[in-house]
């Protein structure tokens, strides 16, 4: 397979500066609501990237679950790589790219853990299996087979068996504060749309970027 041969072209759709809404929330809102109205597939999947203390960079993808003006909330094992990374360097981007529609978000900025209340609430709603997964798993950490998981998960199953299972203390929410956006709109010829909006000031200013 000869990689560098693959391409596609992009429709010539064109997103311009008056297209945009200039609150950032509500722009990034209204994109949701259309890829949510085509059923766009894995919707909230979201590329989450961070750094140690030594600036070496990780990312992978995590699910959004809350999103406000005050950010963009996602969970997670507070014992993972990327909860040990934002506790040594609390800032991150994140990427939200949109196949159906040739669209991308990226959201940087500040992150900071969610309230013991705000992660119970949300724990309270998961599916029973994933609830026991949380207890289940220490995520990042080695594992020698995948048999070793299942018993420790049938282990935690037994356990909690009729009983309402608890919110894990090494688990739960962050949010993401955004002071940066960026609206991406695939375009032919490899121009392609692409705005910032960066807070400066106490107000957002929208930039058309180079493609």
């Amino acid at each position: 397979m000869d990689i560098k041969e693959i391409r596609r072209e992009y429709p010539a759709k064109i997103l311009q500066k008056e297209d945009l809404i200039e609150n950032p929330f509500d722009q990034f809102l209204r994109w949701f609501e259309e890829a949510l109205a085509i059923k766009t597939i894995e919707i909230n999947a979201m590329t989450l990237a961070t750094a140690s203390k030594e600036a070496r960079p990780s990312c992978r993808t995590v699910l959004l679950k809350h999103f406000n003006e005050e950010g963009l909330i996602f969970y997670t094992n507070y014992e993972s790589r990327k909860a040990e990374e934002l506790e040594e360097n609390p800032f991150a981007m994140t990427t939200i790219f949109w196949h159906e529609q040739m669209r991308q978000i990226c959201v940087e900025g500040k992150v900071e853990r969610i309230s013991l209340e705000e992660s119970q609430a949300y724990f309270s709603t998961r599916p029973r299996g994933s609830q026991l997964g949380a207890w289940a798993s220490r995520q990042d950490t080695v594992v020698e087979s995948r048999e070793l998981l299942d018993e420790e998960f049938r282990k935690v199953e037994k356990k909690y068996q009729g009983l309402e299972i608890p919110l894990p203390p090494f688990w739960g929410g962050y949010r993401l504060i955004p002071n940066r956006f960026e609206f991406w709109q695939g375009h032919a010829n490899r121009l392609h749309d692409r705005f910032e909006y960066c807070f400066e000031s106490g107000k957002w200013i929208i930039n058309r970027l180079s493609p």
